[in-house]
């Protein structure tokens, strides 16, 4: 059975918790990294991970880019929203249909 969790500063992910998702605090992205290959290796089919920590480890998760599992989705922490998760989606869009279908191409 795939499994949810939510890496980022603990602040930003505690509450999840409450919702039975998996918590992993990380603010480090040499130490996220590992924590991140560790839930790819247990079957953690979605990881949330804060966008301050998405934006950290971009070299790392290139390697996932292409892989159907796992999906790696930026979420805003408690700092506020970077427009990383945005970004990533309409690239995923743009990729998929070859076009921005959410502004259109100029």
């Amino acid at each position: 059975m795939y499994k949810i969790a939510v890496m980022g500063d603990r602040d930003s992910i505690y509450g999840f918790v409450s919702v039975g998702l998996d918590i992993y605090p990380a603010t480090d992205a040499h130490a996220a990294a590992r924590q991140l290959r560790t839930l790819v290796e247990n079957d953690y089919a979605i990881i949330y991970m804060t966008e301050a920590l998405f934006a950290q480890m971009e070299n790392e998760l290139a390697a996932y880019n292409e892989m159907p599992l796992p999906a790696i989705i930026p979420i805003p922490g408690v700092s506020g929203n970077t427009g990383a998760g945005l970004a990533r989606v309409r690239k995923s869009v743009e990729k998929a249909v070859g076009s921005d279908i959410i502004f259109g191409n100029d």
